[in-house]
């Protein structure tokens, strides 16, 4: 009896818990062992939580003008007083003509300090779209800080760099995250039709697809944003944007669903839901999506760096968003003039947060799909 227990393999508590385990849990434990994109998926939430929060983290009002403070240069905070005290604080800037270029610069002046002051009141907005608040992450102890803190300079306008580019990251990230939902549902939608119905169904599906990814795609997006009404409100071309960048990017998503589709509609645990009587969108959306769920998730984190590059390229090229919109593309068009990137430089800072958006969203997308398959 004791020579048969000891043939017998001992399993581990490890083993048990592995054998036991969901797929969900399975590919978040392999999903954690890939550093770069844990750490890219922080990156992502942080930048979201910027979307959330953008009128909070903004200091002056992003549209609020005036010619006496064009191209601020970025402004140095000293996080130490004078007597060694740990009081951040910058010093108000005074403008002085340059009798021999005509150009103001702006220096900073010593004798007035303005310190800075966390949680304080400044221009009103709505909190999540729902609260009336004034309450803002940073201001200056005395005066506004549309006159005295700018973190990150300003523009030909002397609109603050730093607040417009919180509330630019909202519109860009939303139109992204709004874009592939869209393309998300009509992808699934679209494909899992193409797969579960096959026959003429597919095959309009397919051509539909062909024709679309065979149109050379930045053209395709000109033309069409291009065609937008030229006296439509912000709002209107936001929408607009958003449902053109879904449209023409389903296309992809909808060739990978069908794929699993045609692999799947022969199992049998999809015979049995037809033979109990389930519908085709039942069927497609209750017990053909989730058994490939993570490939949809990575398939979602690698289409939204598409998107938000497609409404940044757009509205850069003045084909998209159009002031007094603000989006990571309205800003960039600032930078196309050689003669103020001359002046100001510190413009060209709304690119950092694009290529880290970018890279955080490609990086998140390789770990997701490198777990995707547990067992593997």
């Amino acid at each position: 009896m004791s020579e048969l227990a000891q043939s017998v393999p001992l399993v581990t508590a490890a083993e048990e818990k592995v054998a036991a385990a969901t797929q969900l849990q399975l590919t978040w434990w392999r999903f954690r062992r890939h550093r770069l994109a844990l750490a890219s998926g922080v990156v992502v939430i942080l930048f979201y939580l910027v979307v959330v929060f953008a009128d909070f983290l903004a200091i002056s009002p992003p549209h609020s003008t005036n010619a006496a403070r064009s191209f601020i240069p970025p402004q140095k905070i000293h996080l130490f007083d004078s007597d060694g005290g740990f009081r951040p604080h910058v010093y108000a800037l005074k403008g002085q003509r340059d009798l021999r270029t005509f150009k103001l610069i702006y220096a900073p002046d010593p004798s007035d300090k303005r310190y800075l002051v966390w949680f304080t009141e400044g221009y009103a907005y709505k909190l999540l779209g729902l609260f009336d608040t004034r309450l803002h992450v940073l201001g200056i102890d005395r005066g506004t800080p549309e006159d005295a803190l700018f973190l990150l300079g300003t523009d030909q306008l002397g609109r603050d760099v730093w607040s417009r580019l919180m509330l630019a990251t909202r519109t860009s990230l939303t139109i992204g995250l709004v874009g592939v939902t869209l393309s998300l549902f009509l992808g699934v939608l679209l494909g899992g039709i193409s797969g579960l119905y096959g026959g003429m169904i597919d095959t309009v599906i397919q051509r539909v697809i062909e024709i679309l990814r065979s149109i050379p795609t930045i053209p395709l997006w000109m033309g069409l944003a291009a065609a937008l009404p030229a006296d439509w409100s912000s709002a209107q071309v936001y929408m607009a944007i958003t449902l053109i960048i879904s449209l023409i990017g389903w296309t992809e998503l909808a060739r990978v669903v069908r794929g699993r589709f045609l692999a799947l509609r022969e199992e049998d645990f999809i015979t049995a839901a037809e033979l109990l009587g389930a519908s085709r969108m039942r069927i497609i959306f209750r017990h053909m999506v989730p058994s490939f769920l993570s490939h949809i998730i990575a398939a979602i984190s690698l289409a939204l760096p598409a998107m938000i590059i497609s409404e940044t390229t757009l509205s850069f090229l003045g084909l998209g968003l159009r002031p007094p919109a603000i989006s990571w593309g309205v800003l960039l068009q600032d930078a196309q003039n050689i003669q103020a990137l001359g002046q100001a430089p510190w413009l060209l800072f709304v690119a950092v947060p694009v290529i880290a958006v970018i890279l955080a969203f490609n990086f998140l997308g390789d770990g997701l799909r490198d777990a995707a398959d547990p067992y593997g």
